[in-house]
């Protein structure tokens, strides 16, 4: 008698330009086995460079270019397909139960994941305004793997969900009350990171965990969060993931009277801005050089020293916010791309949030790169620590505990 096969679960997460993906280990107790089996992506989605890697642990399985035709639209679809096959034939010893989605925005309905259905997916496609860049990315592998698939459950999970339980005060615009009404607040964003963080806390800093913690999430795209209890209570991010810091191509907080003097005197229409603020502002406007943190730090152009001098102030200018949100500070996490690998960012930072007794021990600092470490000096009244996130990780956990307790 052929013994049954090992179950899996898929996790999907579809960027503008990127398509990240790894297959986990279901266990009996609602969880998943870390490390993944399979863990890869499809990066440069939308260029001529387009490139494929995927490992099963240390091994290297694939690593080569992937020539993608057409719009990117196109380009999507084809790698999606693609990457599909190729899952299919790799991890034909085991039975994949769901796959398991990041989606960005989840608006006021959807506040914990769920699995996809044609009445979910007809809401989240009613969102596309709240998130015009990321959810069209977001919902295309749903709706390829609900055909070709349909036997794997289709589970959602949402950047906004985690930040659901801030106070109405951290959600609502000083507008008409007609407007909260009908579902433009403050939502907040990178909540599948911010869960992994807090989730992770108790193993690091066992006595801040539950106490007054901003993570700063900093990559292309950033923000931070504030945390009281391991639960959300501000963000930086609003009503889209164009708020708040200042970022790789995105604006960040501005002036709404720019925004009116660039429709009334520049005559700018809206898609017009919205790609000036979206694609050509941040560290890649204010430099004219690059959206990379790694390439301006690597630079001596004065614009690139400006780019990041403003990257940094804006985060300390934030952080202040935030600490007043939440009453004091006992922790500062760094995390993302560009907070788990740029020690000098970090370093400046604490630099210009030295009011807050906060103080880094320079040579932890410089040493953690890309992995978990507490940095802070043994005088600073606050911890300093750096934690690896894993959406990827987060978005296998909700799948097996609502596999678990599914009753579809």
């Amino acid at each position: 008698m052929t013994s049954p096969r090992p179950t899996a679960v898929l996790t999907l997460n579809a960027g503008s330009s990127s398509l990240k993906f790894a297959l986990y280990r279901c266990r009996d107790d609602a969880d998943i086995d870390e490390p993944p089996l399979l863990l890869g992506q499809i990066e440069r989605i939308g260029t001529e460079n387009a490139h494929f890697t995927a490992r099963c642990g240390a091994e290297l399985l694939a690593d080569q270019p992937w020539s993608l035709a057409g719009d990117l639209d196109a380009q999507h679809e084809e790698a999606l397909l693609r990457l599909i096959v190729w899952l299919e034939e790799q991890a034909r010893g085991y039975r994949i139960l769901a796959t398991s989605h990041r989606v960005v925005h989840g608006g006021a309905l959807f506040t914990q994941p769920v699995r996809v259905t044609p009445e979910v997916l007809a809401a989240l496609t009613a969102l596309i305004p709240l998130a015009p860049l990321h959810q069209p990315h977001n919902l295309r592998p749903i709706r390829t793997l609900l055909a070709r698939h349909p036997d794997w459950t289709q589970i959602a999970c949402f950047d906004t969900a985690f930040h659901r339980t801030q106070p109405w005060q951290a959600q609502m615009f000083p507008l008409p009350r007609r407007y909260w009404e009908q579902g433009i607040r403050r939502y907040g964003f990178h909540g599948l990171s911010y869960e992994y963080i807090a989730e992770a806390l108790p193993r690091y800093l066992p006595a801040q965990a539950e106490g007054r913690v901003v993570v700063a999430h900093l990559g292309n795209g950033a923000s931070l969060a504030a945390l009281k209890n391991r639960r959300s209570i501000a963000s930086t991010m609003g009503f889209t993931a164009l708020d708040g810091l200042m970022m790789g191509t995105r604006s960040g907080t501005i002036d709404p009277g720019v925004l009116l003097y660039l429709l009334q005197q520049e005559r700018l229409d809206a898609a017009a801005i919205e790609h000036l603020l979206y694609r050509e502002a941040g560290l890649l406007g204010v430099s004219g050089l690059s959206a990379d943190m790694r390439t301006l730090l690597a630079s001596d152009h004065p614009h690139a020293r400006e780019a990041i001098e403003l990257f940094c102030y804006r985060i300390a200018r934030e952080l202040g916010s935030l600490v007043a949100a939440l009453g004091g500070l006992d922790a500062l996490i760094f995390t993302g791309g560009i907070g788990e690998h740029a020690p000098p960012i970090r370093a400046r930072v604490a630099e210009l949030s030295g009011w807050l007794d906060l103080s880094l021990d320079l040579a932890r600092n410089e040493a953690a790169v890309g992995g978990d470490a507490l940095i802070h000096s043994p005088t600073s009244r606050v911890a300093v620590a750096v934690i690896a996130t894993d959406e990827q990780a987060m978005l296998a956990r909700h799948a097996a505990r609502l596999l678990a307790r599914a009753t579809f």
